[in-house]
């Protein structure tokens, strides 16, 4: 390791919030500093949902200038992290066409129907190992009237959220690997654009910039926002542009294979290979293949999460009890013994509103007892979570063929240590929580690695474990979970024959 002592800043945009973190890297252990958060909320305009680019690039300024305010000192380098599929398009002048599309606007639902008529999901499976969704990028293009209205549009780039702000930083237009495989048009066997996939869909090459791995320095900052700033350049690091390909790169992981769970709103469950697993099985399961660190591939599954706790709060603190997730987790805690579950991965539960409800009506049609108290509710959620979460790790297991030992939790999902718990116990197997600031973690790293501090995914998690000790949770009470896990899969079952 070195003894180079390095600052460094990342900005990580999540589909709610954005925040820039400092990081200083003494050669043997990172620490971290949140310097600026602000709010990232979607724009409906006319009929279009978009995000605000040019207010969320301001936002990214104001991060820097705090940085060089609070730490004395401006970073040696900056790398930006976003949520995924979402893009910008850029004209040969380097001008933003239009603010770019959110990944909820309703144009791409018809398009993703029409796309699917000149290549079928089974086959675009088999070419990007991409499980198909209208919020895709691949449906997005397919469905953008500027592509399709403008004749000049072959002089075009496309850009991913992360390369958009890289762009308007340093001037250098370049699709970094862990965002571009999360489009549906990456070949993740060669790691590269899939050009079969463009010409059946009539998508022009020219609109896409070459793939760079993670950690690719792509230029300096450019002289206008040095001038801006008063700040002197700095490296404009391509660092892992995919906000769960960051988390996993932080992993503290002693050993070669374990599953992981990046748990937050949502739940991304997965295991790093390297190379992709494109089989029918695998998309039956509803499995991706999505880019890692170093050219490796994440196999996952995206499971809903902490989404359900996060509508119920909301629900309840709109009658009026404000209550924190300590406190409902401790409510939890001390609930009844639980006798009802849901399946936290169906779609019934993706809507917004009245998230208790919901809950109680899932839990009635399917002939169990209801829920009523809101321990019990709390307790029922983080319960099926980890059942889901059992489900899952023997889905996995059965596409590798390997037992697995070990889950590693990130995010700030570990923060409700009751589910860390459920976790370990229903699977049977030991839980390594930590860290918590994942993302930022591993975007921080990656740049460290881009200056020759570190040498690779091994040294990273070595730090990260040093830096940041993990907590371990190990499986109580075996018999009991493992009779009422049978019970859930008898309801899965069940539902299932029901349609």
């Amino acid at each position: 390791m070195s003894t180079k002592s390095l600052q460094m800043m990342a900005v990580d945009f999540g589909a709610s919030s954005g925040r820039a973190v400092a990081g200083h890297f003494d050669g043997q252990r990172l620490s971290i500093q949140e310097v600026h958060r602000f709010d990232n909320e979607p724009v409906q305009l006319g009929e279009r949902l978009h995000w605000d680019f040019l207010r969320l690039f301001h936002e990214l300024k104001r991060g820097m200038m705090k940085a060089r305010q609070e730490l004395g000192a401006v970073p040696a380098s900056i790398a930006v992290d976003t949520w995924g599929v979402d893009y910008g398009l850029v004209d040969p002048k380097g001008r933003l066409i239009g603010n770019p599309y959110h990944y909820r606007d309703l144009r791409s639902e018809p398009a993703m129907k029409e796309a699917l008529k000149w290549i079928s999901e089974a086959e675009l499976y088999s070419l990007t190992g991409i499980q198909s969704s209208s919020i895709n990028t691949i449906y997005q293009l397919y469905a953008d009237e500027h592509l399709r209205i403008y004749q000049n549009a072959d002089d075009w780039r496309m850009l991913f959220m992360p390369d958009l702000f890289h762009y308007y930083l340093s001037g250098e237009m370049a699709n970094e690997y862990t965002i571009a495989s999360t489009s549906g048009l990456l070949d993740p066997v060669q790691r590269t654009w899939n050009s079969k996939v463009m010409h059946a869909l009539s998508l022009p090459e020219s609109l896409f910039s070459p793939v760079v791995m993670p950690g690719t320095r792509l230029g300096a900052l450019r002289p206008d926002i040095c001038a801006e700033l008063s700040i002197p350049a700095m490296p404009v690091i391509a660092a892992s542009g995919h906000d769960t390909a960051a988390a996993v790169a932080s992993i503290p992981a002693s050993t070669s294979r374990y599953a992981f769970i990046s748990s937050g709103t949502w739940s991304l469950m997965g295991i790093e290979l390297d190379e992709p697993v494109l089989t029918a099985r695998s998309r039956e399961l509803l499995f991706s293949n999505e880019g890692s660190a170093e050219g490796m591939i994440r196999l996952l599954k995206n499971i809903m999460g902490l989404w359900l706790l996060q509508e119920c709060r909301r629900s309840w603190a709109m009658e009026g009890d404000s209550l924190s997730y300590a406190e409902l987790t401790e409510m939890a805690q001390h609930a009844p013994q639980n006798a009802s579950y849901v399946d936290a991965g169906d779609a019934v539960f993706l809507p917004p509103g009245n998230m208790p409800e919901r809950i109680r009506e899932y839990c009635r049609a399917s002939g169990q007892t209801v829920p009523q108290s809101r321990p019990e509710i709390v307790r029922c959620i983080l319960e099926s979570l980890a059942f889901k979460y059992r489900q899952t790790l023997g889905e996995i297991e059965e596409l590798t063929g390997e037992r697995l030992d070990h889950i590693h939790m990130v995010g700030g999902g570990i923060q409700n240590r009751l589910l860390c718990q459920l976790t370990a116990s229903v699977t049977g197997r030991t839980v390594i929580a930590g860290p918590v600031e994942a993302t930022s973690i591993g975007n921080l790293m990656m740049q460290a690695k881009a200056h020759g501090e570190v040498h690779g995914l091994g040294e990273i998690r070595e730090i990260v474990r040093e830096s940041f000790p993990p907590e371990i949770y190990v499986p109580a009470d075996a018999e009991l979970w493992e009779e009422r896990y049978h019970g859930f899969e008898q309801l899965l079952g069940l539902l299932k024959m029901r349609g």
